[in-house]
Formats: structure tokens, sequence, C-alpha cells
């Protein structure tokens, strides 16, 4: 073997026994020098220090190889040169001395290790993982020592440093009076605090700059609490502490980067979890993954007799009694989306992923978890931790051939060895192989290859046996991955190429969407409990995720949908219904892209879907009576009131959904759905007033010849209605003179009778069963506002208007229309009333003075120039009200025919009536019209104030839809040009907005 470490057979030596000897002694691997003129400046500085610079040349002197190899590390790692450059006195210890005589000491300094305060242990700890790094990068690079002696290490130093800093955690805890150890030398021992280590550490396999993988358990049964401390709350504390210690960047560097996410779902449970709670867990919702992640726990440091109990009771978890075929097929849907997309990411060199790309570490972990799980259970000789170790096992009882054994064997070493080397470039969690040439040299230099051509033909030969074979292991399986690309979710890492493929879909945050679809996977949802379930979810991924990204806005609809899950109290069937329904899932995405607030309401309400498979949703818009026919077809099926509240908010809010969702599809046109709105409501309020009389009669009876009357104001009476809209009413009666009670079991006055009916009935609306609400209900209108009575009686409602109401009431009474009565004549009485209020003569003057003032006073308090509140900025829609209503107002009296609830029909009759110019209406209308477009898309899709810069594209493009404007920066022009131009035409006809004192 010559000096750069290769066989005459072409293969790498790798040392792994326990050879005598001093390091410098054991070069068998000498990296290639690429810039000897700047080695030589430093292992000049080397040789000129003090302490340490004469026996460091008189031992090169001796061993000239010891010079070359520190030159070619020099030149190829920058993290092992500043090491070496940092202590020179260090560097000599570790070359004069057997690297296993001097890796013994660190660990057992590692697990020795104690300090008076947490500053003392971080540092002590992260200058053992210094002098460790060195040792380890030495004599691996050298060929003084193999791959499992590393590997070895690297576990057993977290294990040491893990120990160290538990027991001064413990050691903390003990000294403030909240734990009592059994042995204070090492308060681990019985503490019931359980640290399994996980992945390559618990296989004593870690990488040269691993992060570790833990679970942190405890027995709450068992461990020492002392006063008033309670384990699950300090064992968490303690958890938070152990990986600020272990993993926070100091000066002196970090000890391990330290990931907890291979706990039980770990984005709903503790950092430390109760060992009852963990095992309830395995036992109920375990998923395949999780089994073949749980073959490499072992216990690592704290209380390991409880750690060992706790493995020995999920054994049954882990390994299966019987060949699970079940099981077989979920790791075989692990396999394929990890990967096997034929013809998908092509085996290379430059930027391939050692670990995760195609022939890369992680098929051969694959190659070898996947045939532990489905034989394991039968055979405890295959329940072993380490990949090398089981495929001889495998081999042995006949589960691979030997030819596969030592080609994956000699694969995963080779591979593993370069993992190291990248990592060693710059101490970075990486396994990605450089892209450029320099950076490829290094790494072939650290490997002892004289040339890269060299070295990537051996890499090549390694990737492809082991796709090779990897291949084999389940050849007949169909693909999961969809076309676009990779869709992995699952084990612990993200997989890069479905990062990729979900970037290409659109997703702005893919590792924050991929971790939302593997959080589906753990059932902490109930729709994803069952294995059925998450099952279908899978065979949906594709689908669904094309869908959530052909909303323009991925990342928005993916987090709606997760919240839409997170509501199904089932999914089976759900996830059944749309993959046999894709056009279902579109409509979904869409509405998860275009309107959140909608995506919100299916979240809560998943009923609501139901009804977009009638093939009447594509139909037209329902009348009142066949809202009428299907509220009464729920209602009749009600065998109580409370049941009829319930089934009355089942039916408005499919309807709701539905009237939004026709909007979106654009199977209704915005000027339609305020009217749509309107409609539904007065037929609830109407449906829901007899049953609250019904109910009220139950107890009190009924007021003989009584009438009453639900008096709709506001958008409502206006049928300008929003998603939105609250509703203002005004509930009116009248009795009979002789009538003074009701007649029920126990008679309520008459005035009392109609306060409780109109309390019972603002309940019904407005109060949140396990349905929900129904609508925000607004009394204030009635002529005492909040002061007095719910209820009015009719005689005093008319007078009030006659003779004491102000302006502003009569410009809201311009609304009022009947929504509910007990008969059409009372129905009429009330409308001719509200007329001949309207129609009264009025002081033109005055009355414009008190419509501007009240226009000065509400901008005073809502003003905005934002052109985006619709309502209430210069020229929006209160200005065309106000103007609507003050002209009904002053030409009411001659022309009786102007008055309409309605401001679009308002303005149209006064128009027509000669009471607005042509120019002035026209424009009035169109703005108007596109008010009530744009408001209908805003509230129906976003539930806060809307800000254009922040809003998803889907809302924009309602937006534009509605609009009918080619884009939203001449939306905007047009909309500013029409406030501007409203407001004029406000101020030319009722006057300038200012207050106007009475005389």
């Amino acid at each position: 073997m010559d000096k750069t470490g290769m066989a005459t057979d072409g293969t790498h030596q790798q040392t792994d026994d326990g050879q005598a000897g001093s390091l410098a002694d054991r070069i068998a691997i000498i990296p290639l020098v690429t810039d000897l003129d700047r080695a030589s400046l430093f292992i000049a500085d080397l040789l000129a220090h003090p302490e340490s610079g004469e026996p460091l040349k008189t031992l090169l002197n001796k061993t000239p190889e010891l010079e070359e190899l520190l030159a070619g590390i020099i030149c190829n790692s920058s993290y092992l040169r500043d090491l070496i450059m940092a202590d020179p006195v260090r560097l000599l210890e570790i070359v004069s001395d057997a690297p296993e005589r001097r890796l013994a000491a660190i660990l057992e300094n590692a697990c020795n290790a104690q300090a008076d305060d947490e500053a003392g242990i971080t540092r002590d700890l992260r200058l053992l993982k210094q002098d460790l790094a060195l040792t380890l990068g030495l004599a691996d690079i050298c060929g003084a020592i193999g791959l499992n002696r590393v590997t070895k290490a690297l576990a057993g130093f977290a294990d040491a440093a893990l120990t160290a800093a538990i027991r001064f955690c413990l050691s903390d805890l003990t000294r403030r009076g909240k734990f009592e150890p059994k042995d204070p030398e090492k308060p681990e021992l019985d503490s019931g605090l359980i640290v399994l280590a996980m992945g390559k550490h618990g296989a004593n396999e870690l990488n040269y700059s691993s992060d570790i993988d833990l679970i942190v358990l405890y027995d709450p049964d068992k461990a020492p609490m002392a006063g008033s401390a309670e384990a699950p709350v300090e064992f968490v504390r303690m958890t938070r502490r152990l990986v600020k210690i272990m993993q926070d960047r100091t000066a002196d560097g970090y000890v391990f980067r330290t990931d907890l996410r291979l706990r039980p779902d770990p984005g709903a449970t503790p950092l430390a979890m109760s060992m009852p709670a963990a095992l309830v867990y395995y036992e109920s919702l375990g998923q395949n993954w999780e089994r073949a992640a749980l073959i490499k726990a072992r216990p690592c440091a704290g209380d390991i007799p409880a750690g060992e109990a706790f493995l020995k009771e999920i054994t049954p978890f882990i390994w299966r009694k019987y060949l699970d075929f079940a099981a077989i097929a979920d790791v075989q849907s692990i396999k394929r989306q990890i990967h096997m997309h034929k013809g998908h990411g092509a085996i290379a060199v430059a930027g391939h992923n050692v670990k995760l790309g195609r022939g890369g570490i992680r098929e051969v972990e694959f190659f070898v978890q996947t045939q532990q799980l489905i034989a394991g259970g039968r055979n405890p000789a295959l329940r072993g931790r380490r990949t090398l170790d089981m495929l001889d096992a495998l081999t042995e009882t006949d589960w691979i051939r030997p030819q596969a054994r030592d080609e994956m064997g000699a694969a995963y070493t080779f591979l593993r060895t370069v993992e190291h080397r990248i990592q060693m470039l710059n101490d970075e969690q990486t396994q990605l192989l450089p892209k450029d040439e320099e950076g490829l040299n290094r790494i072939s230099a650290l490997m002892g290859f004289d040339t890269l051509d060299a070295f990537e033909t051996e890499l090549l030969g390694h990737f492809r046996k082991v796709q090779h074979h990897y291949s084999e292991l389940f050849e007949d399986e169909p693909a999961l991955a969809s076309e676009t690309g990779n869709l992995v979710f699952t084990g612990d890492d993200h997989d890069p190429d479905t990062l990729e493929t979900l970037s290409k879909l659109g997703f702005q945050q893919p590792a924050e969407a991929a971790g939302i679809v593997k959080s589906w996977h753990f059932g902490r949802y109930p729709c994803t409990r069952s294995t059925k379930a998450r099952e279908r979810l899978t065979e949906m991924h594709p689908v669904l995720l094309n869908a959530l990204a052909a909303t323009d806005n991925a990342d928005a609809a993916l987090r709606a949908f997760d919240s839409f899950m997170a509501k199904l109290p089932a999914g089976v069937q759900l996830f059944s219904l749309l993959r046999s329904n894709p056009q279902l899932l579109t409509l979904l995405a869409t509405t998860m892209g275009a309107a959140p607030r909608m995506a919100d309401i299916v979240s809560k309400r998943v009923h609501v879907l139901d009804t977009v498979l009638d093939p009447a949703f594509f139909g037209a818009m329902p009348s009142v009576e066949e809202f009428r026919v299907g509220l009464d077809r729920t209602l009749s099926q009600s065998q109580f009131y409370e049941e009829a509240l319930d089934r009355a908010r089942i039916f408005a809010q499919e309807q709701q959904f539905l009237i939004g969702l026709r909007l979106i599809s654009d199977t209704l046109s915005a000027d339609r759905v305020g009217f749509a709105l309107a409609r539904l409501a007065e037929v609830v309020v109407d449906r829901l007033m007899t049953q609250v009389v019904d109910h009220v009669g139950e107890s009190h009876g009924s007021v003989p010849g009584g009438e009453v009357a639900v008096l709709a104001m506001g958008k409502l009476g206006g049928r300008e209605m929003t998603a939105a809209s609250d509703l203002d009413l005004i509930l009116l009666y009248e009795a009979p003179e002789e009538v003074k009670q009701s007649d029920g079991k126990r008679p309520l006055a008459i005035s009392q009778y109609y306060t409780r009916l109109t309390q019972r009935l603002v309940t019904a609306l407005s109060a949140p069963t396990a349905e929900g609400a129904l609508y925000e209900v607004d009394f204030r209108l009635r002529p005492s506002g909040n002061a007095g009575p719910l209820a009015t009686n009719l005689d005093g409602f008319i007078s009030y208007q006659k003779n004491e109401a102000w302006t502003w009431e009569h410009m809201a009474l311009t609304r009022g229309r009947v929504i509910a009565s007990t008969s059409e004549a009372y129905s009429n009485k009330i409308h001719d009333s509200i007329c001949s209020t309207l129609v009264q003569p009025r002081d033109i003057p005055k009355l414009a003075d008190d419509v501007r003032t009240m226009r000065a006073k509400i901008e005073k308090e809502k003003g905005t120039k934002d052109i985006w509140d619709l309502k209430q900025v210069a020229g929006g829609l209160v200005d065309i009200e106000f103007i609507a209503q003050y002209l009904q107002l002053a030409h009411a009296h001659d022309h009786p025919e102007v008055l309409a609830q309605g401001t679009e029909q308002a303005l149209e009759n006064l128009r027509d009536a000669g009471c607005l110019e042509s120019g002035d209406s026209g424009l009035l209308l169109e703005a108007l019209r596109l008010y009530h477009r744009l408001t209908q898309v805003l509230r129906l899709a976003l539930s806060g104030k809307f800000v254009p810069a922040d809003a998803p594209r889907g809302v924009l493009d309602l937006l534009l839809q509605a609009s009918g404007s080619p884009a939203f920066e001449r939306l905007e022009a047009e909309l500013g040009e029409l406030q501007q131009q409203v407001r004029a035409v406000f101020e030319r006809l009722v006057g300038p907005v200012e207050v106007v004192e009475a005389s």
C-alpha cells in the first residue's frame, strides 16, 4: 500500500483495530497538497510556538509523512486547520499519542465533567469536543483508525456529554430543593429520566458534524421530586436547559445540535413526555416510519435501566409477531415517497446528496431497516441497531445474498467516509458534495485520491450498486410520485427533492408545507386517527397539492386546509369523496386561496360541503319560496326547540357558503350576492320567529288578537347584505285594548310578553350553539335606542316617527321593510305608516344641514384616506346612501314613487321622477354598483382589513373579476377617481361636509 492509501485493487484501506503506536507512526493515507507554499507558512507558525515548536520539529524530522499529512489537511480543510492552529500544544499531544488511548481519555473526561455554573459546564464540554474533533479528524484522514471507531467515538462522546449535562442540571435541581437523588454524585441513577438516542446516535454510527436526535421521557411514579416540585414542569424545563447546554454556539463552538422532533407528535407534545403518554401514543397512533426509527433507539443517558424497560415495553409496537402485510404496504409507500420515482434525480457527483440522493446512505439504511421491520418480529437476531452488523445478519438468515451484503457494506463504508470529509471542510451538518471543481478536489484529496477522476469513478460505482440493490427490494410496487416530481412526507428529514417539487409548484415556504403534510400522519387530528384515513390521504397528496398550488397562494391555502383538517371529525369518507370528485377538491382549494374567511367556515363547519355535491349548485339561485321549502323541511325534522335552532344554523351556514362559492366560481355575479344573502336572512328570521312564538307559547301562551312583526332596517332592509352584515331589526306589536295579558300557564303583561318574545328571537338568531351562531343582531334603531324595552308598540312607533324622530332616524326608516308578520294586513299597516312618515313635507335647507352635519360627525369619528375602506372613505358608500336618503326625504312629499328600501332602486326612482339629473345618477349608480361588488368580495373573502400588498392573489383576482378591470393598478385608479367625483356630487347636492350648528 502506498501513502495515498490506495491498495493495488483500487480499494481503500480502512483499519479498525486497536494497533499500538502513536498517530504519527500509523499514517497510511496522505491528502494531496494543493498549495505547498501556503501550507508551509502555517507549519512555520506551528514550529515557532515557544512550548511545542521544538518537540514538533523533532517529530517532523523523524516522521516526514506527518508534515505532508498536516500540509494536506491545512490545504483542504479550513475547519481542521483552525483547530490545528488554535492550540499547537494540543496538536503535539494528539500526534504523539495512540488515537484509541486519547479518545478513551476524552470520553472519560467528558462524562466526569463538573462545574459550579452553567457557563463552566458549557465551556468544558465545548473544549473537549474540539479535542475530539481534531483527534478524530487527523486519525481518520490518515487511516490510523477506521469508520467504526470514528462513529463509535462520536456517539460515545455524545452519551458522555449528555450525562455530564444531566448531572449538572439534576444537581442544580437538588440544590434548589426540587429533587432528591439516591446518589448525589450520580443523580441520574433511579431518576426516572429517560434519554433515548435515535438514528445514527442510537446505533453508535454518528457522523462527524451530526446533530443528535433524542427522545426525552420521564417516569412520573419513579422521579424523586422534592417539595412542591412537579415532574412534568421540572423535566420540561430541564430538557430545555439540556438542549441549550448542548447546542448553543459560544466562542468555543457547540457540543451537538440537538433535535427533539422524533418524539411522538412533536408539534403538540412537551419537550419531555411522560412515559405513560408515550406508551399510549405508540400503542394507538404510532406509524410505521416511527417503528423504523425506533429500531435504532438506545438509552444513552439518564436512568439507563428505565430506558431499557421502556424499549422492552414497546417491543410489540416495533417488532410485530407476524408478517404484517398492511405494514409492508406502508413501508413500501415510505420507500416510494422517498426516492423511487422512475427517471427522477439522476445520479451525479457535483452537488449530489450522499445521504438522501439516489444510491446514497439513506438507501442502504432503508434497505436494511425495511427488511428488519418485516422479519425482525419473528427473528430477534434481526433487531440490531448497526447497519453493517445487520447486513451480516440478513445474509445469515438468507434475506439477502452475500453479494448484496458485500457491495452494500463497501458502499456504506465509503459513502460514510465521504460524508465525514464533506463535514470536515467547514464543520457543517451537510451531505451535499460541492458543486464546484475546487470543492470536489478537496474532498477527493481528503479521501486520499491523487485525481478527481479516480474519486468520481469509485463514488459513482458505489452509487450505482446501492441503487441496483435498493430498487430490487420492491421492484413491482406502483409509483406514488406524481408527474410533478417527488412528494415525500415520512421520516424525520425533509426530502430535498420534495422541497424542490413544492417550490416548483409555487409554495414559497416548502419546508413549512412539508412539515404540515407530515403532521397529518401523526394522527394528531381526529380525521387522521385511522390507518385507512391516512392511506386515503396519502393517495390524495399529488392531486391535493396541485390543487392548492393552482390557487396562486399555495402556502395560505395549505395552512387553511390544515386548519380544515384539524376540525374534521372523521376523514375516510371525506378523503374518499374528494378523491372521487377531484373537481370538488379543486373548488375547495380555490376557496382556500381566494377566500380565507370562507375557508375558515369550511374548517369549522365541514357539513357546508355536503350541498356542493347537489347538481342544483350549478343551477339558478334559489328563490325565497325555495329557501322556505328547504328550511321548513329541515326544521320539520326537529324534535325539540334547541334542535330547531341547530338545524336553522346548519341550513343558513350551508346556504351562505354556497352563495359565496357561487361568487368564487362565477356562477353568481357580485351584483346579486347582497340580494341573495338578504333573501336567505329574511326567510331564516321569518321561520325562526314562528319557532320562537311557539316556544314562548309553551309557558306563557299567546296574546289573543295580538299582532307582531319584524321590521328589517339597514342592509337587510335594503337587500344589500354582505357576508359580514349584522341584522338591524325592530320588533313591532299591537294588542286589543281590552287584553291585558297573555293566556298561558304563566301569563305575562302585554309589554313583558313581547319583550320576552324579542329576547328569545335575539337569542335564537345570535346565541352560539353547538352549530355556531347565525347573525349578529342589533335592535338599537328602535325609538328608545338602548334605553327602553326591546319590543316596540306600533302606535308608539308611529307617533314617535311623526313627532319626535331625528332626521337620521327618518333616513334609516327609508330602508324599513317588514320581513316577518303574523298577518299580511298587519304588514301592510306598518308599511303604510312608514310611507306616511316619509312623505311628510320637509324644510329642505334644514334637512340638507342635518344630513351634511351627520356625515361630518361620522367622518370625524371614522374618516379614512384608504380608498379600500369603501364604506367610510370620502366619496364612498356612505356618501351615496346619504345622497339617496336625502333626496327621497326631500322629494317624497311630491313624488312618493321615489321611495325604495334599496339604494340602487332609490337612485333609479329619483332619476325617473326627474329629482336627480341623469349625469349624476349615472355616476352614482356606477360607483354604487362597483362599491357593492367589491365589498361583497372583500367581506366574503377576508375577515380583517384589506391590505392589497398582503392579500392573497386569489382575492385580487376576484376583485378584478367583480370589477371588470384589466389590472389591479387600473382598478385602484378608477376607485380614487370615482370617490372624488362622488364627493363632489354630494357637496353640490347636499352641501359641504361640515357640522352646521342649529340656529
